[in-house]
């Protein structure tokens, strides 16, 4: 059953202004792990994705008390399917709304990213 859905679209422009004007930022928003794969580092159309991902999962989740940005790091399964790895309060908030899976969707095209997010719960 579905128990929530997030979506979230970042401007790539502006995100790529912010990353250049605070450059902790995307140590902020991203694990090491998030941010290099395959031995090298990520564009920034592709973490802007990534932090989509991440507002469209607090979305879905429909909660963000006690929530860090490393708690939700978006992995790969090795065929490029993105999914997350979740941990701490992420994790917790979850485990509380009976969440059992998560899709999740990433798109980057026309200066925008998006991503979607669904929750389901047994």
């Amino acid at each position: 059953m579905i128990v929530g859905i997030g979506v979230d679209v970042v401007e790539l422009a502006r995100f790529e202004r912010a990353a250049t004007r605070t450059p902790a930022l995307l140590t902020r928003l991203f694990a090491e792990s998030e941010q290099v794969q395959a031995g090298r580092r990520l564009a920034l159309h592709s973490l802007a994705a990534r932090f989509a991902a991440k507002e469209a999962l607090i979305k879905a989740l429909g909660d963000s008390e006690g929530v860090s940005w490393h708690d939700m790091p978006v992995v790969s399964d090795g065929q490029r399917n993105p999914s997350f790895a979740l941990q701490g309060g992420v994790a917790a908030i979850a485990e509380a709304r009976g969440i059992t899976s998560l899709h999740l969707s990433m798109s980057h095209d026309a200066g925008i990213a998006i991503a979607y997010v669904i929750a389901e719960a047994s």
